[in-house]
């Protein structure tokens, strides 16, 4: 249980919500900030504004899954106004307070370093991102069927990257009936892809297989299906980036070339917020109680 905690949670989305009613659930103390227009009210957690007063009874804090922008700012969905975390708001903080988030940028890396407070970034946990790889393929796999003619059943699906989003994607792909390219980066994504029936190839010799492609799925977060890649493409195909923005492909040239090539990052929170939700909460809590724990043993 969580008793006897005060957690201050800072905007988020529907994913947010999950968490604090778990919260709620293990008997911390909730204070929530963000969450003015949120149609159902939160229960157990009570309403604040961001004060300095309000951070500095916090035993930990809970960001949205991307924590702020470089400019401080929150999302905050649920919030009649701009949530932005700056400096004098966070040296109110007590020193060593935990900052939980999804993945953070440099702003907010700097901001909880130069304060003492200990940032966890929960998409950086293998079982997290796992988990997170289900809505994932499932939302890729919807996209797909919005924006092409044909079926997934029989098509060529090229699956740029087999690390935890890729491989379930690739088997989610395999299951409809697709015809299944990886391109790998290492010997042993190779002989995984192998053996579990897909046709694997260099990643870095990607340009030697795209002519006869339906599908293209990228999971890798750097410039990979570029201008030379897509001039090979069918005007038909369509490339679903699903790498954090700015993703890994061009897409000006694709549009310049009529070909539907589209960014999705974060695709949990979209098509499963509830489900995805759970999945933060359940971590986030367990990660509470570990902290907690081992301070007390400490102690």
């Amino acid at each position: 249980m969580l008793t006897g905690l005060t957690i201050v949670f800072l905007g988020g989305d529907a994913r947010q919500v999950e968490v604090i009613n778990k919260c709620v659930e293990m008997d911390a103390t909730v204070r929530a900030v963000g969450f003015e227009r949120l149609g159902t009210p939160l229960v157990g957690a009570s309403y604040h504004t961001l004060t300095p007063a309000l951070l500095e009874e916090a035993d930990v804090i809970v960001l949205p899954v991307v924590g702020c922008n470089d400019q401080g700012e929150i999302d905050a969905p649920f919030s009649t106004g701009t949530l932005t975390l700056k400096k004098e708001l966070f040296s109110a903080v007590k020193e060593g307070v935990l900052v939980y988030t999804g993945m953070a940028k440099n702003y907010l890396k700097k901001l909880t370093e130069e304060c003492g407070l200990r940032l966890i970034e929960m998409l950086d946990r293998d079982d997290v991102a796992i988990y997170n790889s289900i809505p994932t393929a499932e939302g890729a796999v919807m996209m797909a069927i919005q924006n092409t003619n044909i079926t997934i059943h029989g098509s060529i699906c090229m699956v740029l990257g087999i690390g935890r989003t890729g491989f379930t994607l690739a088997r989610t792909l395999q299951g409809l009936g697709a015809n299944v390219q990886v391109g790998v980066r290492k010997e042993a994504d190779f002989a995984r892809a192998v053996q579990m029936g897909w046709k694997p190839f260099a990643a870095t010799d990607l340009n030697a297989y795209t002519g006869a492609v339906d599908l293209i799925f990228n999971t890798i977060p750097t410039m990979i299906v570029t201008a030379q890649i897509i001039s090979k493409l069918s005007r038909e195909a369509v490339i679903i980036d699903l790498a954090s923005a700015p993703g890994g492909t061009d897409f000006r040239f694709a549009e310049k070339r009529g070909i539907k090539a589209l960014l999705a990052p974060g695709l949990p929170g979209i098509v499963a917020p509830k489900t995805a939700g759970i999945i933060m909460a359940n971590t986030l809590c367990q990660s509470i109680l570990e902290e907690f724990h081992l301070r007390g043993d400490e102690e």
